[in-house]
């Protein structure tokens, strides 16, 4: 196989992998493809659901089902990311690999996960198997940041999005944001809310818009709503305390507060996690290390968290170098007066200006979207 055809099974692997997304967190998104020596896919597969059988698997199956076992011993495997090596929820890929003679695997990235780091492709190689990676390093870092940044912090991904008119307002006068961007906008604000873990807010955005944070205009499951109210003042018949969603619904207070909405939020399943107070706000930091931890479905770790908040959690979030992701979409539309995009950063000269390792621009519908990545891979 030579270079070319490595980048185009590895991208057809990233692409069964994404039909994962929004199913299998905290579980890496991952896709397999294998290949005979001629250039025929025998079979393919991807992680399908959190706890299921792991991409690998669901290839060899397939391929076993189409063109019989034997075909396996003259095949190349290739895999987004290092097969397991370790026991969790179903027995490790290396062995199912080991076992059916497969005599080459091709690998997107090593997996960075303590319990793997290297060793299913030591395990590969110690038992005769070709093993070459990376391949589409980049693309597949990125494709998979989320679990990424989880296993080396503990945390949730954070992607910070803002929708803007021109001149940087995310809301008139009134305060009221509904509606900045366009429709199309929206539609795929609705698509990020269905892939990542969680979508946050903080008090003045649930205060003034009264937002569901539900997923509406795209198919998907519906993401955990994390909602900041540090003094427990928020009115109990907003939407995400009261609606059919209500248990997906986290509160985050400061120590010692008991809300009013308290009783009947727990009462559907809903949760409130106390957190230190810093200076004006809630500790973020800690924020994010509750979600790290058990802020995921079933209390199952959050390995990303979109957030949708006003100008002062972006810009919270920002000082302290918090938001991973930047997502800005701006409207061609003009307030002159209003709610800024972003508060105080702390930040008082050009050179001092945050910038990003990568950015993009592409126009969804009117509106123009910046997606900027703060870190490197």
């Amino acid at each position: 196989m030579t270079d070319v055809d490595h980048d185009k099974w590895m991208k057809m692997c990233l692409d069964l992998a994404e039909r994962g997304a929004g199913k299998v967190s905290p579980n890496p998104m991952v896709g397999a493809v294998i290949v005979g020596t001629d250039g025929t896919v025998l079979g393919q597969g991807w992680h399908r659901e959190y706890g299921g059988p792991h991409a690998e698997v669901h290839a060899i199956l397939d391929a076993e089902r189409r063109y019989g076992e034997d075909a396996l011993r003259h095949a190349t495997l290739y895999v987004n990311l290092e097969p397991c090596v370790h026991h969790g929820k179903t027995p490790p890929c290396v062995d199912a690999i080991i076992a059916k003679g497969i005599p080459r695997v091709v690998i997107g990235i090593e997996d960075p996960n303590p319990k793997v780091a290297g060793a299913g492709i030591r395990r590969l190689r110690d038992n005769g198997v070709q093993v070459t990676l990376p391949v589409l390093k980049r693309e597949s870092h990125r494709f998979n940041e989320a679990f990424i940044h989880h296993v080396r912090t503990g945390r949730p991904l954070i992607s910070l999005k803002l929708a803007q008119t021109l001149d940087g307002r995310i809301a008139g006068v009134s305060g009221r944001s509904q509606w900045v961007s366009g429709e199309e906008s929206r539609r795929l604000v609705h698509h990020w809310r269905a892939v990542m873990d969680g979508v946050m807010v903080g008090t003045e955005t649930a205060a003034a818009d009264d937002p569901a944070l539900t997923v509406r205009h795209v198919e998907g499951r519906q993401p955990i709503r994390v909602i900041l109210d540090r003094r427990g003042r928020l009115n109990p018949e907003l939407r995400v305390f009261a609606d059919e969603y209500a248990p997906n619904t986290i509160v985050f207070c400061a120590e010692g507060i008991h809300p009013p909405y308290e009783a009947r939020l727990r009462a559907t399943g809903g949760r409130i996690k106390p957190v230190p107070v810093v200076e004006d706000g809630l500790d973020l930091a800690s924020v994010l290390d509750v979600l790290g931890r058990e802020g995921g479905v079933e209390g199952r770790p959050m390995q990303s968290l979109l957030v949708e908040g006003g100008g002062r959690l972006a810009g919270s979030l920002l000082k302290d170098d918090l938001a991973d992701r930047l997502y800005v979409f701006i409207a061609p539309k003009l307030l002159g007066a209003g709610t800024p995009a972003v508060d105080d950063i702390g930040i008082d000269e050009m050179e001092q200006a945050l910038t990003f390792v990568e950015h993009s621009w592409e126009f969804v519908g009117p509106d123009a979207l910046f997606r900027g990545y703060r870190r490197p891979i």
